[in-house]
């Protein structure tokens, strides 16, 4: 049966028909936030505006492939490379990049909002097997491959004139210190509660004095005094003019569909990892090492 073109939101019998399949799978799809849709008095209503982007961006490659989203963790170089990639564009696409954090943004990215996550998982030992997890509890990870992009350093922020303080870090609960902690889900959160139980640290027993949803925003916190610490990358605490305390070096890789990985913008960014004018850049940023940019390390499975 023909679907009216003026109507708006579709029932579950209307988007089995309109997309030829069996009203458990749309069922499914719907729980698992694979199709847009919404609950409303306990029964689903799909926007057939929002089916129809689906279908088109389904399509290999994507029928919206003059734009790509990426969102995820926060990273000042994959900032300046995207503006990069921007600037040298026709003006007839666009690539876009907002932190939203890690979880959140393989959230944004299984429900079709977002195109790419950045993402900086691993444990501190550079084991992926806890990244491998993350991805699979989300019902979509079958259609995903993850990407290697870098390795950067994180560590402890603080102004420089506090850097004395960290040289028994054994008293670091003593200190009264007033802590920026990130948004529950964020890699350097995770980070940051890990190394203070490897230094037999409760986090409930420090002073968090702000929550930062971003790197730049925690550096920013501790810059202008209204804190004096947190956990993030090199990069950010030295275009920040903050003191850098070294903990762990990380991977920070990215997440997409199969589909999204042939995208033209997407094969600009990872090849514009590998030229010398980015290792130049990152070496001027600081804290970042390249090795098999572009690889994928996994497959769904």
């Amino acid at each position: 049966m023909p679907i009216d073109s003026n109507i708006v939101y579709m029932s579950t019998k209307q988007v089995a028909e309109y997309l030829d399949l069996n009203e458990k799978k749309v069922y499914a799809m719907a729980n698992h936030r694979i199709l847009p849709a919404t609950k409303v008095t306990g029964k689903w209503l799909f926007p057939k505006v929002l089916i129809d982007r689906w279908l088109m961006d389904s399509c290999h490659s994507g029928m919206l492939s003059d734009r790509m989203h990426i969102t995820g963790s926060d990273d000042p170089l994959i900032s300046m490379l995207v503006a990069q990639l921007m600037s040298k564009g026709n003006h007839q696409e666009i690539i876009s990049y907002s932190a939203t954090g890690s979880t959140l943004g393989l959230e944004l990215l299984s429900r079709g909002y977002a195109d790419v996550c950045s993402i900086h998982w691993e444990n501190q030992q550079g084991n992926r097997d806890s990244l491998y997890s993350l991805l699979k509890s989300f019902p979509n990870h079958p259609q995903w491959v993850l990407v290697s992009g870098f390795e950067r350093q994180q560590g402890l922020m603080v102004r420089q004139e506090m850097a004395s303080f960290f040289d028994d870090e054994a008293k670091l609960s003593q200190q009264p210190l007033r802590w920026v902690s990130r948004q529950k889900g964020a890699g350097s959160q995770r980070h940051l509660e890990h190394w203070l139980m490897q230094q037999d640290v409760n986090p409930d027993e420090l002073l968090f004095s702000a929550t930062a949803q971003s790197e730049r925003e925690l550096a920013g916190y501790i810059a202008r005094k209204n804190a004096d610490i947190g956990f993030g990358c090199q990069a950010v605490a030295v275009e920040s003019g903050l003191h850098f305390i070294p903990k762990l070096t990380e991977s920070f890789d990215f997440v997409m569909s199969q589909s999204i990985f042939f995208r033209r913008q997407l094969q600009a960014l990872l090849e514009l990892l590998k030229q010398p004018q980015t290792a130049q850049l990152a070496n001027m940023l600081t804290g970042y090492q390249f090795g098999e940019s572009g690889k994928i390390i996994w497959n769904g499975q």
